[in-house]
């Protein structure tokens, strides 16, 4: 069998935290931000964790399960 590519898309996209999750960064804070509210841009800013229904697939792109 051929060694497994990682996603590359996903490996700029997606880090591991020591336990073992996934952080992402939010959405919707690139453009147009004009219109968006200072409280809602601040709030975009911090990163989250991938939700567990993602976590397999987020895993399976990077190539970790």
């Amino acid at each position: 069998m051929p060694k497994l590519k990682t996603n590359s898309g996903a490996k700029k996209r997606f880090t591991l935290t020591g336990t073992g999750k996934i952080k992402r960064k939010h959405a919707f804070k690139s453009h147009i931000l004009t219109k968006k509210t200072t409280k809602q841009k601040r709030a975009l800013t911090h990163a989250a964790l991938v939700s567990g229904v993602d976590t397999n697939n987020v895993k399976k792109l990077l190539c970790l399960k």
